[in-house]
C-alpha cells in the first residue's frame, strides 16, 4: 500500500508540474556565470566594470558596453530590479541582441536613462516595431525612440525599481514599478541575447529572473 501511494504521489506531482516553465535565475547572486562582458574600450579589464557583491551586480558605467547572457532567448517574461546608488544617468536592458558585439548592437532596448525608464529604443537600421498604428524603424540613424505611455514613475536614487518585460511572438511590453509604460507588436527581432548596459555612472541590478514562454 505504501509503495502504491508513493507511485500515485509521483504521478500526481508530474501532472501538476508538467507544462509549467520553471523560472530561470539569470543572475545567481554570487558571480557572473552565464554572462559575457563587452566593453567598447578593449584595454579596460571587465572586472573593473562589472562586480558582484551582496547579491547585486554593480556596473561602474564606464566605458560604454554591456554584460550579456551567454545563451539566447525568444519568448519570455523577464523581471529585474535596478537602482542608482548615487547619480542617476543612463543604462538600459537590451533585448534580442543580434549580430556582432559592439557598443550599441542590433537589439530592442528597454530604456533605463533617468527619467525615461519605459521608453523603447530600436537600435539597428533593420530593427522595427509596430506602435501607435504604424511600423517604426530607424531612418537617418541607427536609433529610434518610442516614448513611454505614462509620466515617469521611477523612484529616487538609492531606491530599487522593478522592470517587468514581456517578449512573446513579436509583442514587447514594459512595466516599470507595476505600471504599463510601453507596448509594441510585430517586432522584427524575436530571439537573441539579453544584456544590461554600461553607459554613464554606477548602477546596480539584482533579482534577474526569466520565465520562458511557449
Amino acid at each position: 500500500m505504501k509503495r502504491l501511494l508513493l507511485v500515485l504521489g509521483g504521478v500526481l506531482c508530474v501532472l501538476l508540474t508538467s507544462g509549467c516553465a520553471q523560472p530561470i535565475r539569470l543572475f545567481n547572486g554570487y558571480n557572473l556565470d552565464g554572462w559575457k562582458p563587452y566593453a567598447g574600450d578593449p584595454s579596460v579589464d571587465s572586472s573593473r566594470i562589472w562586480t558582484v557583491k551582496d547579491g547585486r551586480i554593480r556596473c561602474e558605467g564606464k566605458p560604454n558596453g554591456y554584460l550579456r547572457t551567454t545563451r539566447t532567448y525568444s519568448n519570455f517574461k523577464l523581471n529585474l530590479e535596478w537602482r542608482w546608488p548615487q547619480e542617476a544617468t543612463n543604462s538600459g536592458v537590451l533585448l534580442h541582441i543580434n549580430g556582432p558585439d559592439q557598443v550599441w548592437p542590433d537589439c530592442i532596448e528597454a530604456q533605463l536613462r533617468s527619467g525615461d525608464a519605459g521608453d523603447i529604443i530600436l537600435i539597428g537600421e533593420s530593427v522595427s516595431l509596430e506602435a501607435g498604428g504604424q511600423t517604426l524603424q530607424p531612418q537617418d540613424s541607427r536609433y529610434l525612440r518610442i516614448p513611454r505611455m505614462q509620466p515617469s514613475n521611477e523612484r529616487k536614487p538609492g531606491q530599487w525599481n522593478r522592470y517587468e518585460i514581456l517578449s512573446q511572438d513579436g509583442l514587447i511590453e514594459l512595466r516599470v514599478n507595476g505600471v504599463l509604460q510601453n507596448r509594441g507588436t510585430g517586432a522584427s527581432l524575436r530571439s537573441g541575447y539579453i544584456g544590461i548596459q554600461s553607459e554613464g555612472s554606477p548602477i546596480e541590478f539584482r533579482n534577474i529572473v526569466l520565465e520562458e514562454l511557449p
